[in-house]
């Protein structure tokens, strides 16, 4: 898998996640995103509208970024996912821990602040 950093707007991040997250993948993950973080990133988006393969050690990533993100004051959003990705996630249930939506886009929307 390839882990790409696709852009990174104010506090916001865009990760895009091509090919299998997996044991193979996680340690990357965890380095390049512990890296931003410390550098102020406190929202991302994993983009995983190219992902294919979705381990056990790939949702343990997933819960890591999302547990370290809280932490910071930050949160995790994932988009773009589709298949067999989606019904991995709704029978772990994390459909009901991570925010999902269509595209980068309508995830970046989520961040911005309620009108007042």
């Amino acid at each position: 898998m390839e882990l790409a950093i696709g852009e990174i707007e104010g506090d916001v991040m865009v990760i895009r996640a091509d090919g299998g997250l997996n044991q193979a993948t996680a340690s990357q993950i965890s380095d390049q995103v512990g890296a931003l973080v410390a550098g102020g990133v406190r929202h991302l988006i994993v983009d995983c509208s190219s992902l294919t393969v979705l381990s056990s050690t790939g949702i343990g990533v997933l819960l890591m970024l999302h547990t370290r993100m809280k932490k910071e004051g930050g949160d995790v959003r994932l988009c773009g996912l589709r298949g067999l990705i989606v019904q991995v996630l709704q029978l772990a249930k994390l459909d009901r821990l991570f925010q999902l939506y269509p595209d980068v886009s309508q995830a970046k929307l989520s961040f911005r602040p309620e009108p007042t």
